[in-house]
């Protein structure tokens, strides 16, 4: 029996005994008991859940939703520990940041010279993309009567661009892999001014919107990690000697630059310049740090074996850690507009789908597994990106409401339709081959007449 067996079945055992303390829990209104019961419960299926092969491909949702289960029955507790919050601001610079390089690392240099391959198709993902979700957000907004840094938070997450979840999606329902891999790195690329843009655009009379400042927070938290992850790659596959000395030279640049910066160097420099100049000076330092990281992440590639398997854990891993710290900070406020958010987000989601579906096939006329993949590259947002720019506003436990409810939400019906999708193929080739055979069988009859 192998250790992940048995975490499976310890899991399954966590599950069993939570789910006995949560019904105990519930009927004696307790809540020392059915409190940490249904956390128990949640999270031990989440673990266990990998026993069977078929829910295999949700463990990533479970895990989503046992944070979230977490996060509305502790709250506060969950993220305050000995009087130290985890959702400070920049501690979510620093997860937003780990999960994004993560990400990154699945992107490299070729999947942006594909894009130049198929840019019709990665135009359309694109373009369905920030038009879709954007205006989709829009229309949810006008039709539900949310508070303003709700509503921001509706028009954030339609405004992000793709994640990690709709390229898994993507692999789950056999689409167009390379399809969604192109779309996803146009999108992240593009999102550096597209969302600062649609937000200050369409929320920009709800709340004080400072575009500037959200185009370098995007920049901090997007465009450095995945351009730190895209110099790894090339140092890895194109680098030639000459090549590799400069980025190393650069590396040893900034790194002295940084050393100089903790050693008073910041105070002599910006200390008495304007908030804009110190702004700037704030992202020149994290592209810096993105350098020193990226030739460090080389290092430890060429001699830590199985760190590249590593990584996507650890974008799930920031993506939970979203999900459940938002919904712990803004507990309150989502008790409040709770049901409707959810069911706002659920229709944003769908809608991202289905209209991302009928645009590439019916109007673009794209082939069937391109079609799909446009459908979750449009319907599926980078949650993280959303809290983290909420968290950069200050405003997690409000404009981060609607990304803490739409990742769960779109991971469980991300996964629902992918599985179906997958499962539709599969019934297709059975029946196909069914009847070739069965051909295959009259032809042979008639030959032996």
């Amino acid at each position: 029996m192998t250790i992940t067996t048995l975490l499976q079945k310890a899991g399954l055992a966590i599950c069993i005994v939570g789910g006995v303390l949560a019904a105990i829990g519930g009927l004696m209104q307790s809540e020392a008991l059915w409190q940490p019961g249904l956390v128990m419960l949640t999270a031990g299926f989440a673990v266990g859940a990998g026993y069977w092969p078929a829910l295999r491909s949700y463990q990533f949702t479970l895990w989503i939703i046992a944070g979230f289960v977490a996060a509305m029955t502790w709250s506060m507790d969950l993220i305050v520990w000995g009087g130290f919050n985890i959702t400070h601001k920049w501690i979510v610079f620093l997860v937003i940041q780990a999960t994004m390089f993560s990400m990154g690392t699945k992107l490299t240099i070729q999947d942006f010279i594909d894009v130049a391959k198929m840019p019709w198709a990665v135009f359309i993902g694109t373009f369905c993309h920030f038009v879709i979700m954007p205006l989709l957000g829009l229309t949810i907004t006008l039709v539900f009567d949310f508070p303003p840094e709700v509503a921001v938070g509706i028009l954030l997450i339609g405004a992000c661009p793709s994640g990690l979840s709709s390229t898994v999606m993507v692999y789950i329902a056999n689409a167009n892999l390379a399809l969604a891999v192109s779309i996803a790195a146009a999108s992240t690329l593009a999102a550096t001014f597209m969302t600062p843009l649609w937000v200050n655009l369409l929320a920009g009379s709800m709340i004080d919107i400072q575009l500037t400042a959200m185009v370098m927070d995007v920049v901090k938290i997007v465009l450095i990690p995945i351009g730190a992850a895209i110099l790894h790659d090339y140092l890895k596959t194109y680098a030639g000697v000459r090549g590799r000395r400069t980025v190393m030279f650069l590396a040893g640049m900034s790194a002295l630059w940084l050393i100089y910066m903790s050693a008073g160097g910041w105070d002599s420099l910006f200390g008495n310049t304007s908030a804009e100049v110190q702004m700037y000076a704030v992202v020149l330092n994290f592209v810096t740090g993105g350098i020193v990281w990226s030739v460090f992440y080389n290092w430890l590639y060429s001699r830590v074996e199985g760190i590249k398997k590593i990584m996507p854990t650890i974008s799930m891993i920031g993506i939970i850690f979203f999900t459940t710290t938002a919904a712990a900070a803004g507990r309150d406020n989502l008790l409040q507009v709770g049901f409707l958010l959810c069911f706002a987000m659920l229709l944003h989601n769908l809608g991202g789908f289905l209209i991302g579906y009928l645009m590439s096939r019916w109007i673009f006329r794209m082939d069937e597994q391109s079609a799909r993949t446009v459908a979750f590259e449009v319907g599926l947002q980078n949650g993280g990106m959303a809290s983290g720019l909420a968290a950069a506003m200050g405003k997690l436990a409000t404009v981060g409401l609607a990304s803490a409810v739409m990742t769960p939400l779109g991971n469980v019906s991300g996964s629902l339709l992918a599985n179906y999708w997958r499962k539709k193929d599969a019934r297709k080739a059975q029946t196909a081959n069914t009847n070739r055979l069965s051909a295959s069988g009259n032809l042979s009859k008639g030959n032996s007449l």
